[in-house]
């Protein structure tokens, strides 16, 4: 008689091995992650929301936004400058200026666009 090709015949033809139990419990631990994996999700959405909508939250998320748009702008000098342009002192000035003013005028902008939407 011939060996059958399923594994999946133990009692009859195959004896248990730890190879075959570590296989099938990996599949099992694979479908359990990937549930809990997305009840995780659901509960990091939810504990990131209470804190959001709190005062702490949304002045937390103002400096954020600030730091993103400072970083930006900043970014866009430095672009300029490793262009070689803008290394005179009187345009230097300028430029930092110009990235305050762009940081102010970006942050407000996008929490006019969040509130008002």
């Amino acid at each position: 008689m011939e060996r059958p090709l399923s594994p999946f015949m133990f009692p009859k033809w195959y004896r248990f091995q730890i190879t075959s139990g570590l296989s099938i419990l990996h599949r099992l631990t694979g479908i359990a992650l990937s549930v809990g994996s997305i009840l995780l999700a659901w509960w990091l959405v939810e504990a990131t929301h209470a804190c959001i909508v709190s005062p702490l939250g949304i002045l937390l998320l103002l400096l954020w936004s600030l730091a993103f748009f400072y970083h930006l702008c900043s970014g866009i000098r430095h672009l300029a400058w490793d262009a070689g342009y803008g290394f005179e002192l009187r345009r230097a000035y300028r430029s930092g200026y110009a990235v305050l003013a762009s940081t102010a005028l970006l942050t407000v902008l996008a929490w006019l666009y969040v509130c008002l939407a």
